[in-house]
């Protein structure tokens, strides 16, 4: 597998979209256009490693969720899936990158599959990672909020690498540690909270039931996200999807197992 040059980084830039300042990363700079869009409480820094792979050979955008990193954030922002996936596609638009695969990993997979449903003109593809398949009367998210609140207050009190550290953290690579320790600071509780909120609000079936767009599963085989009989729901709804497996991996399939991540990825890209 080729691996991107260490300067497969371009730059970080704001742009102004959907009426709020948007931060982006972008990397390599040629060939077809791939954006994506973390999960709830990911910042665009933290995926950095993942583009730095994927730029070879095409043009990677990285965004900062609205009340993530370096994004805007504040008690004016509504952090519905309805406006994160407005700033998708205007992000797209102004930057007029034209029509891309989007890789959205947990919320970032709802926010692409609500944005593939309104623009399906201005996405190649969907590449869907481990997104939570509650909604409305079904059943609930399995990672409740509270834990991800209580290190978010760690990490505004600068402890979140203590709290990373403990026996009941993840056993994460250093690098990742060190990243989500850096980071974390960054979420505004309320797109926290509201976020987690719309996992069972908002009903993305409905929008799967609809697309029309080239669209790839990636399902985390340690994780519970997304059992069988979702995958088995999720097929019916809509029938061209292509479902793979990364039976090694949790939730964070990109972290524990990065290579066979990156393999799937690459053999739906391709």
């Amino acid at each position: 597998m080729k691996v991107a040059p260490v300067s497969g980084l371009l730059y970080g830039a704001h742009v102004r979209a959907n009426g709020i300042r948007q931060h982006y990363l972008r990397f390599g700079g040629a060939g077809p256009a791939i954006v994506i869009v973390p999960g709830i409480s990911t910042t665009a820094a933290q995926w950095g490693f993942i583009a730095e792979r994927l730029c070879v050979g095409h043009d990677v955008y990285v965004l900062d969720v609205r009340g993530r990193g370096l994004s805007e954030s504040g008690p004016h922002l509504n952090y519905s899936l309805d406006a994160c996936a407005s700033d998708l596609v205007s992000l797209a638009e102004a930057l007029e990158i034209g029509a891309y695969t989007l890789l959205g990993h947990s919320m970032g997979a709802r926010i692409g599959i609500r944005a593939a449903r309104w623009r399906p003109s201005s996405i190649r593809q969907l590449i869907l990672v481990d997104p939570p398949v509650s909604g409305p009367g079904r059943r609930a998210y399995p990672s409740p909020i509270g834990p991800l609140l209580k290190l978010l207050h760690s990490a505004s009190l600068g402890e979140a690498d203590a709290a990373l550290r403990s026996p009941s953290a993840p056993r994460w690579p250093e690098k990742h540690i060190r990243a989500r320790a850096e980071w974390m600071h960054t979420c505004d509780e309320r797109a926290l909270v509201e976020s987690h909120k719309g996992f069972h609000h908002d009903d993305i079936h409905n929008d799967l039931a609809n697309l029309n767009v080239r669209t790839s599963l990636l399902v985390a085989g340690k994780g519970d996200v997304i059992r069988p009989e979702d995958e088995r729901e999720i097929q019916r709804l809509l029938p061209s999807i292509v479902i793979r497996r990364l039976e090694s991996a949790g939730h964070q399939m990109h972290i524990d197992d990065t290579e066979g991540f990156l393999s799937i990825v690459n053999d739906v890209l391709a």
